[in-house]
């Protein structure tokens, strides 16, 4: 009997089922409160030059701060105060109205900057001026957390495949809380990046393991349900963050504060079952049967179990394969499972690169900085109820496929949109940031359902790790609007719509079962 029919017969979609999801659900909150974290901790606020030196003991000292302003600092062509030039001496002429040579007169900020607080009581921009010639060094604060993510991603799908989805889990928990306490202690910007890196690493694994481990335990016909409904967790982290961000305006604070309900999931963690697709692709069918008579126990379906025994479960999961160990290697052995692997691999890469893309990106629209991550989080719900009507009338590769290909489409008509039609502006750019979300959240459940069980955490793991690739190069091409202001818009749209076209090549997998074993992907898929 293979695992499907057991799954089904003992209901795949159950008390067990929801108990599992409410579990993971306490620690997945957590995942867009770090992923999306940079958007209020590194924030910058408005700031100018300290221009205290430039107190020559006479008439600065009587000036008002917009007149000490005035005769300070230059101004933008906008008219705004200059974040980064001051003037070397006070031009006093500037209160007349009478305008001086700037060129020749403004420097480069000598003594630091005043930062407006009425925002953020602290920032990293603020607490390691991280402006001006500095700013690069903010944006890497986000590539610096998704390298860790992505080094650690092929490291925690390879344990878990080897060790199992529950003891890595707790290992993730542990750690994230540990590199949360230290990122928010650091006294210095190394010392804040290194905590940082490790946070990613960490909670890699909360992000990969717990998708795997739910879609494992969920039948053919509730798959796609489960996978859209799992996915809620980030839109409601995201409205968590955005509450938590507008009451602690500190980041070391925030740092905490998003990262405190995994003292919760550390108490919960003992409730979690092993998968037990996994026990039994590696042998482990006492183990299995414990879990799955739990799981029959809790849905009332005790009874369907009573003939089936560790011996049976284990000779339905074709026990000549059990003691083979997998790495990411076989997942580039055979033809199949190499096109699944490559095109898995590519697609992510875009799906990562684009959504982050929009998401670290959410100034410049006229709004609120708090009100303008709500509206990005908002749209998602919607968003992810006709994803769900979509993949199960039409299925996953047109969906992920139409889904990239509009999101490069709104990129590329906010090309042409003026930085004045704000309204217009937010508007396609919250369509563009839904339609990503929509492919992210195909592209989660698509993969889990690609990758055969034996190497399913292997195959998260890879395309994680490519995934966050793009995500660690994402932040960094905004720096690229100094060469032209268009060239970052013009490469995440041009990124979407080449990944939607590789995302053509995958299989569909509607209605498909589950594969056990990589031989299985070698043969036709054969639909419920």
């Amino acid at each position: 009997m293979k695992f499907d029919n057991v799954l089904s017969e003992i209901n795949g979609f159950g008390k067990f089922q929801i108990v599992l999801f409410l579990i993971q659900t306490i620690s997945r909150i957590t995942m867009p409160c770090h992923f999306l974290l940079n958007n209020f901790m590194a924030a910058v606020p408005a700031h100018h030059c300290n221009i205290a030196a430039l107190d020559d003991g006479g008439a600065f000292a009587n000036l008002t701060v917009e007149q000490k302003l005035a005769v300070g600092v230059p101004t933008e062509p906008d008219g705004t105060p200059s974040s980064c030039r001051m003037f070397s001496k006070p031009q006093y002429e500037h209160l007349s109205g009478r305008n001086s040579s700037e060129d020749a007169s403004a420097v480069q900020c000598r003594d630091g900057w005043v930062y407006d607080n009425s925002t953020f009581k602290s920032t990293l921009a603020t607490e390691w001026d991280l402006v001006c010639s500095r700013k690069g060094m903010n944006k890497a604060t986000a590539t610096v957390f998704f390298v860790g993510v992505m080094v650690a991603a092929p490291v925690f799908g390879f344990l878990s495949d080897r060790f199992g989805r529950r003891p890595l889990l707790l290992v993730s928990y542990l750690s994230s809380m540990l590199f949360a306490v230290l990122s928010s202690l650091s006294t210095s910007y190394i010392m804040f990046v290194i905590m940082r890196f490790f946070m990613g690493m960490s909670i890699s694994g909360v992000s990969i393991i717990t998708t795997v481990l739910n879609v494992e335990w969920v039948d053919i016909k509730h798959r796609t349900f489960a996978g859209v409904i799992t996915s809620l967790d980030w839109t409601v982290g995201n409205w968590i963050l955005v509450g938590m961000a507008y009451y602690v305006n500190d980041w070391r604070m925030l740092t905490l504060a998003v990262t405190s309900p995994l003292i919760l999931s550390v108490i919960t963690w003992r409730w979690l079952p092993e998968s037990a697709r996994w026990l039994l692709a590696n042998g482990k069918a006492d183990a299995a049967h414990h879990y799955i008579m739990k799981c029959a126990e809790m849905n009332n379906r005790a009874k369907c179990m009573a003939a089936v025994t560790p011996r049976a479960l284990l000779e339905s999961a074709q026990a000549e394969t059990v003691n083979k160990k997998y790495t990411v290697l076989d997942l580039f052995k055979t033809p199949n499972i190499r096109r699944i692997a490559v095109c898995s691999g590519i697609v992510w890469y875009g799906v990562a690169f684009t959504y982050y893309g929009i998401s670290l990106n959410i100034t410049g629209f006229g709004l609120n900085l708090y009100l303008t991550q709500l509206i990005f989080a908002s749209i998602e719900m919607p968003m992810k109820i006709g994803v769900y009507v979509f993949l199960e009338k039409v299925g996953r590769r047109p969906g992920l496929v139409g889904a990239m290909l509009l999101t490069g489409l709104c990129l590329f008509i906010n090309i042409f949109v003026a930085k004045d039609k704000w309204l217009i502006r937010t508007v396609v750019a919250v369509l563009g940031k839904a339609l990503s979300e929509a492919s992210f959240t195909i592209m989660i459940l698509f993969t889990t359902e690609l990758y055969p069980t034996v190497v399913r955490q292997n195959g998260l793991g890879y395309t994680s790790f490519i995934a966050r690739l793009g995500v660690s190069v994402s932040p960094l091409i905004m720096l690229l609007e100094d060469l032209w202001h268009l060239l970052p818009v013009v490469i995440y749209c041009a990124v979407a719509v080449g990944s939607g076209l590789v995302a053509s090549l995958l299989p569909e997998t509607l209605n498909a079962r589950l594969t056990e074993f990589i031989e299985d992907v070698e043969k036709p898929r054969r639909r419920s």
